[in-house]
């Protein structure tokens, strides 16, 4: 394209190269020509003029020829051509934004549908694009098959989470076999070794069993692996591990193979006794009849030890919920061991102070100074459990344990009063034998039996959470940390500055649902080497 100028500056010409014959001879074709009127024009002017021709004009070439590519050249005037290319030029299709609007809407007809019966679903959504490119589906019958499959992948993962769950409590309340067999080899020792059976402590070292100047930790388990990683975690983290005394209390069938462990690898530095429940005289059934109801209850056994899927409706209960109530019927919550913590007064007499531990604890600090705290003539001095925003672990209140629609549980409690911490607990008994504390804890659990467990079904802690109230005195956070057997996402820098973390939960460290990454603060406390251990396949992390 060239622009010619007359002699006379009267007139502009612009022309085309053309292919074969010429109007002006020179092998152009003259596609404008505009005459300059003689007055009022200036050069300025003009020359303004001529710069926006010259860039307007080859953008309406371009523009011509990519519309008759496209086949749009029928276009008979400015505005067809606009109407077409328009919508392009501005990345705008009315035509997808159509099929769009109309698939919203059969998608939105479809969700509110019954799926009609013998729809075949596709087992994969390659072989939903195969059909569909074989069948030609329409956009509806495409929707209900998409509709029918995510119903079913839905319910599928549905099933699946529930029946992990199922498994995982079946593992939590099993007795791995390593374990298992290391309580039989310690009781075969108990029966054929003197060393197995000798005395605990020593009987020079008796009398230190009721010495008040002394650290006395009580632990209550029939896990014998379990009770040697918490009395070697607490001495090896003392800093005074000679004025430590553990009163180690089991049952009648673990009593053999938890006094073997301890008497042939006694504590360095330290003392210790194992005691059987059958060996304490003041556990009698004239002493604790709710406990013996408790234990051999029918109704009771059988929503501990039954069919706990039976009853349970899977499409509208969570995985949470249901995780929730498993966890609530493990056996361990009728096992006088577990509930023996409310009798310490009466088990250990002539103790004024003492320490309550669970078996699935790691003691990492020194404990001493837990002995010098004033609890303000409380009895229980125990880490809240409302006072931050972990929803498993720290933000429990009342409401999280109770049945508020019972109406005795309405009248009498609180449901955003704050819940404690049972697992490492400063009790002073002196303070204690003042209460009624195990008179109430009494009182509950017999109204909880009469209402077949609508009050509450976790266990322990809510009787405690009763019996307790008004005689809890809270102590600093960083001294008891719980949840690792909850949930994976603990923070492992909370872990290494807690005095004492605790496995609570499904998730304890010597199963094999245990959290990989939280293991080794357990197992370290742990001797690998002990022939026992080896020979029980009890191996390393």
């Amino acid at each position: 394209m060239q622009l010619r100028f007359s002699p006379s500056m009267r007139s502009i010409t612009i022309s085309s190269s053309g292919n074969g014959s010429s109007n002006n001879g020179n092998g152009f074709v003259d596609l404008m020509k505009i005459q300059v009127a003689a007055r009022h024009i200036s050069y300025r002017t003009l020359f303004h003029t001529i710069l926006i021709l010259a860039f307007l004009l080859p953008f309406v070439f371009i523009l011509t020829a990519v519309v008759t590519l496209e086949g749009v050249n029928k276009c008979s005037s400015f505005d067809c051509l606009g109407r077409r290319f328009g919508p392009r030029l501005l990345h705008h299709n009315d035509e997808s934004e159509r099929i769009v609007r109309d698939f919203y809407k059969i998608l939105n007809e479809v969700n509110t549908m019954e799926i009609p019966d013998g729809v075949k679903l596709p087992d994969s959504f390659s072989q939903l694009v195969s059909e569909m490119k074989n069948s030609q589906y329409d956009a509806r019958t495409f929707a209900i098959i998409l509709r029918a499959m995510m119903d079913k992948f839905e319910r599928d993962i549905r099933e699946s989470k529930f029946a992990e769950l199922m498994n995982k409590h079946f593992a939590a309340s099993s007795i791995p076999k390593g374990i298992h067999c290391l309580s039989l080899r310690l009781t075969d020792e108990y029966s054929s070794n003197a060393h197995a059976r000798k005395q605990l402590p020593s009987p020079e070292l008796l009398p230190l069993l009721s010495d008040n100047s002394y650290y006395h930790f009580i632990l209550s388990t029939d896990n014998i692996l379990a009770a040697s990683v918490v009395v070697t975690s607490t001495i090896q983290s003392s800093l005074k591990p000679e004025k430590i005394v553990f009163h180690v209390i089991t049952d009648k069938k673990t009593y053999a193979g938890m006094h073997s462990w301890f008497a042939l690898n006694p504590p360095s530095h330290s003392t210790i006794e194992v005691k059987g429940i059958h060996q304490f005289d003041w556990l009698t059934r004239e002493n604790v009849p709710v406990l013996e109801a408790v234990e051999n209850h029918y109704g009771i056994r059988n929503y501990y030890h039954g069919n706990h899927v039976a009853g349970a409706n899977f499409s509208t209960t969570t995985p949470r919920t249901f995780a929730s109530k498993l966890q609530a019927r493990s056996p361990k919550y009728i096992s006088l061991l577990n509930h023996i913590r409310i009798y310490l007064p009466e088990l250990f007499p002539k103790l004024d102070k003492v320490i309550f531990l669970d078996d699935d604890i790691v003691i990492q600090r020194d404990l001493s100074p837990l002995w010098e705290i004033d609890l303000e003539g409380h009895v229980n001095g125990a880490v809240e459990t409302c006072r931050g925003e972990d929803e498993w672990v720290m933000s429990k209140r009342f409401k999280n344990y109770f049945n508020f629609s019972h109406p005795l549980i309405e009248k009498h409690l609180d449901p955003e009063e704050c819940a404690w911490a049972y697992g490492m607990n400063v009790f002073d008994l002196r303070a204690w034998r003042k209460t009624d504390i195990k008179d109430t804890y009494h009182f509950w659990l017999k109204e909880n039996l009469k209402s077949n467990l609508t009050m509450w079904k976790l266990g322990t802690l809510p009787p405690a959470l009763i019996a307790f109230k008004g005689h809890v005195h809270p102590i600093d956070p960083s001294w008891h940390l719980l949840g690792l057997g909850y949930q994976i996402k603990t923070s492992v820098e909370n872990v290494e500055k807690a005095a004492v973390i605790h496995y609570n939960g499904q998730s304890k460290p010597w199963l094999q649902i245990g959290f990989e990454h939280l293991r080794p603060y357990w197992a370290k406390y742990l001797n690998y080497s002990n022939d026992f251990i080896r020979s029980c396949h009890i191996l390393e992390p």
